[in-house]
């Protein structure tokens, strides 16, 4: 029983398609390589356009817009996280965590939809880069290649329908809640103390994901190629080309974002550092002159 999710479907006053539901390759939008690829490709032009565009040009606000964006990424997010939530939650009370993330039966109907519409959002993610365009902000390269990787890591993992996928979006979910909200908050003028503590939560997100992914890989190598050779605990579900897909774009993640940190955080720290240092040897330099 899924009480929010027959809530909502029982607003709706149609039955929708069946591609629309359920993830049909070559009939659901956005499900082939020229479709995702030709988009991906657009969302650069477009974006690098605007960059060239407005170069002599005076920076857009668009507050009311940029805040209408990031409620409705937040408030989506949040509502989804439910959704799955409610889903798999009974599904790991009945079976337990090891079934939860590898069995093929947990990649069930009601999760698929969820994937399709999270891997959607990804699109509209996209949209985020154009605000920065418009305002004349650094498109840096972290930004630009994880909001486009990303639409490309739930496409694979969609086709490749790996079980454990519910984890990593559960777990980005949650982020892009606080996100956005913060994002949609800070344009309005506020301001707030956890700034930073927003890029440790997408470095304990990724490292819980390489984690399980990582685990769910091994896992369905050993079980299937090394049986009585290396040590497993049973088969994890999915094709092994969206599973090393996974392990590599998330490991690269996780160090393109601990690098950012690093330069966001540390660096002028310690560039401060220095030259308090700095001051204070010539202090007592000085004194010592005197």
């Amino acid at each position: 029983m899924a009480p929010l999710a027959d809530f909502l479907l029982a607003l709706l006053p149609f039955d929708p398609p069946r591609h629309l539901v359920s993830y049909v390759p070559g009939q659901t939008p956005l499900s082939t390589n020229t479709a995702v690829v030709s988009c991906l490709a657009a969302y650069l032009a477009v974006i690098f356009g605007i960059q060239a565009y407005m170069k002599d040009k005076q920076p857009q606000k668009l507050t009311a817009l940029f805040q209408t964006h990031n409620i409705i990424l937040s408030a989506g997010s949040l509502l989804l996280l439910v959704l799955m939530l409610e889903e798999i939650l009974p599904i790991m009370w009945n079976n337990g965590l090891f079934y939860a993330l590898c069995s093929e039966q947990a990649w069930t109907p009601r999760l698929e939809f969820y994937y399709m519409i999270n891997y959607y959002f990804k699109y509209l993610e996209l949209i985020d880069t154009v605000f920065l365009a418009l305002k004349k902000k650094p498109l840096q390269f972290l930004h630009v290649f994880h909001h486009s990787a990303t639409a490309l890591l739930c496409y694979s993992q969609l086709n490749g329908r790996t079980s454990i996928s519910w984890l990593v979006i559960v777990l980005n979910l949650a982020v892009h809640v606080i996100m956005y909200y913060y994002y949609y908050a800070t344009a309005g003028g506020a301001r707030f103390w956890w700034k930073k503590y927003l890029t440790t939560m997408q470095i304990v997100q990724f490292i819980i994901d390489i984690f399980a992914v990582y685990f769910g890989t091994y896992q369905h190598y050993a079980y299937a190629y090394y049986q009585g050779i290396l040590p497993s605990v049973g088969n994890c579900s999915g094709s092994e080309t969206a599973a090393l897909f996974g392990c590599g774009l998330l490991t690269s993640y996780l160090g393109l974002f601990i690098n950012f940190y690093i330069q966001t955080y540390k660096a002028p720290a310690a560039k401060r550092g220095n030259v308090t240092n700095g001051h204070a040897h010539a202090n007592g330099d000085a004194r010592k002159k005197n």
